[in-house]
């Protein structure tokens, strides 16, 4: 019996739940030409090597184009050059597109939702510019049950960043391939490929609330170690009989179980 490697291992296992949610939310289709986000982080990086490995397999033919937007009013800064060598390593071409956002122009919201706002909107309009049709982010499992937590917890929505978001506005697709890889995971496999860090980090990534949901997040698996994947599972096992209904929209007609 073959014997693997720690690193193989851990490629397999990636691999296998990035293509699990590729197939499962049909994620990537024939033709498409996808724009990566490439920030600089560990998930975005992981997501652009794996997205161009995959498209050297012969079904279904797509490529691959890679972005890293820098703000440049925000003390944060990755190494371009790094992410260009590595982008073009891949075979994959690299832009770096420059803006900037004045935070005054709306106090109602955190420079943090007006950052991310804004890099959106450079993403949306490089695609375009590019002639891509999907926009790839690098949120893994972990961010998108933290963002379920927190809708819940903050919005009163039972609501999270979804595998595939198609923008009627913009003719876009958003996927997240990585939907389905735990951070854990990814973490590891950076550590063992020798991701380079950014050289300076968001002075804000700590103000939005996730590392609290991150927390609560443990302490659910600490309860029960198949928490995330029951909490994923909840998304699609919306039992809306056994919910309360929206006030005045009649009486209740389901028979609690």
């Amino acid at each position: 019996m073959a014997q693997f490697t720690e690193e193989e291992r851990l490629r397999r296992r990636i691999e296998k739940r990035f293509m699990k949610g590729v197939a499962d939310y049909g994620l990537i289709e024939e033709g498409d030409c996808i724009l990566v986000g490439l920030s600089g982080g560990k998930d975005s990086l992981a997501l652009l090597e794996l997205l161009a490995a995959r498209s050297r397999i012969y079904k279904p033919r797509f490529s691959v184009k890679a972005v890293h937007v820098a703000m440049t009013n925000i003390p944060y800064r990755s190494d371009v050059a790094y992410l260009r060598q590595f982008a073009e390593s891949l075979g994959v071409p690299f832009i770096c597109y420059e803006t900037s956002f004045d935070a005054s122009t709306d106090t109602r919201k955190s420079p943090c939702f007006l950052c991310s706002w804004n890099r959106r909107k450079a993403l949306f309009t490089v695609a375009q510019a590019e002639g891509c049709n999907k926009v790839a982010l690098g949120h893994h499992m972990d961010d998108i049950l933290e963002t379920l937590l927190m809708n819940i917890t903050y919005q009163g929505a039972f609501s999270t960043m979804p595998p595939r978001l198609d923008m009627k506005k913009f003719s876009l697709s958003i996927v997240r391939p990585l939907c389905l890889v735990p951070e854990a995971d990814l973490a590891a496999w950076a550590a063992l490929r020798g991701y380079r860090k950014q050289l300076k980090n968001c002075p804000y990534e700590h103000d939005s609330g996730r590392e609290g949901m991150k927390d609560i997040l443990r302490r659910l698996e600490a309860m029960n170690p198949e928490a995330r994947y029951s909490l994923w599972g909840s998304m699609s096992n919306v039992q809306s009989e056994l919910l309360p209904r929206k006030p005045g929209s009649g009486p209740e007609a389901a028979t609690e179980v």
